[in-house]
């Protein structure tokens, strides 16, 4: 293990660390040898092959051949491992290929960049036909729990666009699940819950205690397939929905233009709200030192419904269990001496709330389009890095324009302490060629390089 906030971590040597359970009394175990770092995920996953790179523009592009290159022979031990999983065998998190591309990890931090890094919230969606393709006749959860698929879903974008960080295909509506509830993709309305909690005494029906290992080991077993399938071309992102949002869809029964249900309860019953709130805490806190464990190289946190609150609820219901993550997150990485990754905080539409988020324990405070980067710096402080913050919509408008926004989003952000992403996710309708390829990629690399 390299020291944490090392410029990049490989969990290839000396003793290895598995998760073996939640909260619950279950901990991280320092093991040594070949067995170490075996999730027990449900669905066996872990038996898929990886992706292999094989070249294309701007050195992206992975072949979707059946297996990484080094299953045919390469990279003697991870070889091995990817050989064995035709066998039942599951791909260990470790080994892991050196990262070659570090820029977006640097700005995260606070070093110095040769260019601004990028990525985008939504980046492997339906935009892309490939997407669709991979997707066809797939039941939307099932796809997220499916390691291979989650993986060839990661990597599709990078395949077109020259980015500087990857980020896990997955949903944030995975820990309810885990938590006991059935959540279902219906088309045209979107993830509905079944049976959503209506009163105080449905959270008895909530698992008080979740071993993250076995309900959600799917996706650090994407996780670990990606990031070897990855080749160390960019770092790996895994994420989490924070706590108020995850509580709103579980409440709601799925997406609404003004969280009425979920926010009467912080009224009607606080003291539920906090009990809610907290177990949801835990088991994001131990989900995504999961994903660390897997091979995650940094974290961003969704707090996606933040705009539903004001200030007052937004103190009391939210940004404590946000700080409470990052805390408990960085403390239990240093315990078990994992790579202690930057954490991204977005929170959509807090602007009221920047100041708190700048000393939340984050590294990098996501902003939404509907703020403008020099007051949202003046707010955070030099600190902490900036992420976003382009208006999706803007993708809509023809290259020139595009080109245009993107230079005129980099002068206002400056070129450190900053990753350029999008105000919110990307939207099925748009062009990936027209809009997100040349329009905004490209043009911000070009962009970018003048500034330098």
């Amino acid at each position: 293990m390299a020291a944490p906030g090392g410029a990049d971590v490989e969990q290839d040597g000396g003793a290895r660390a598995t998760y073996s359970g939640a909260r619950s009394g279950a901990r991280w175990q320092r093991t040594e040898g070949r067995e170490a770092g075996r999730w027990a995920g449900k669905d066996g996953g872990g038996r898929e092959a990886g992706l292999r790179r094989d070249g294309g523009a701007d050195g992206a592009g992975w072949g979707r051949d059946g297996a990484n290159r080094a299953a045919s022979g390469g990279n003697g031990e991870v070889g091995e491992q990817l050989r064995s999983m035709e066998g039942g065998e599951r791909l260990l998190p470790k080994g892991f290929p050196r990262l070659k591309n570090d820029t977006f990890l640097r700005a995260a931090r606070g070093e110095e960049t040769e260019h601004t890094p990028v990525w985008c919230m939504r980046q492997a969606g339906r935009y892309l036909p490939e997407f669709r393709e991979t997707r066809a006749s797939q039941d939307f959860f099932a796809t997220c729990r499916s390691p291979k698929l989650c993986c060839e879903l990661t990597l599709q974008p990078l395949r077109r666009f020259p980015l500087d960080a990857a980020i896990i295909f997955s949903d944030i509506l995975v820990v309810p699940q885990a938590l006991g509830m059935e959540v279902v993709m219906v088309p045209g309305k979107g993830p509905t819950f079944t049976e959503p909690l209506k009163e105080v005494e449905d959270l008895l029906k909530l698992r008080q205690k979740v071993d993250v290992t076995s309900e959600l080991g799917y996706v650090f077993q994407a996780i670990t397939l990606t990031r070897h399938s990855l080749e160390g071309k960019v770092p790996l992102i895994g994420f989490s929905g924070a706590p108020w949002t995850l509580m709103s869809y579980m409440i709601e029964g799925g997406g609404s233009t003004t969280m009425a249900k979920a926010k009467s309860w912080l009224y009607r019953h606080p003291e539920a709200s906090h009990r809610l709130l907290r177990l949801l805490a835990d088991v994001i806190i131990d989900y995504l030192v999961g994903q660390v464990a897997a091979g995650a190289q940094a974290l961003q946190l969704f707090e996606s419904h933040a705009g539903h609150l004001g200030p007052e609820l937004f103190q009391d219901f939210a940004l404590p269990y946000i700080q409470d993550i990052a805390q408990a997150v960085k403390s239990k990485l240093k315990e078990e001496a994992l790579p202690l990754v930057p954490m991204i905080i977005f929170a959509k539409d807090a602007h009221y709330a920047l100041r708190d988020l700048a000393h939340a324990g984050y590294e990098v405070v996501g902003l939404d389009w509907t703020i403008r980067p020099q007051e949202a710096r003046a707010q955070i402080g030099k600190d902490v890095t900036l992420q976003g913050n382009l208006d999706p919509c803007a993708l809509y408008a023809p290259k020139e324009k595009i080109g245009e926004l993107v230079k005129k989003m980099l002068e206002s952000f400056g070129t450190q302490r900053y990753i350029a992403n999008l105000g919110h996710g990307l939207y099925p309708d748009m062009n990936p060629e027209h809009s997100t390829g040349a329009g905004y990629h490209r043009g911000l690399r070009d962009c970018s390089a003048q500034m330098w």
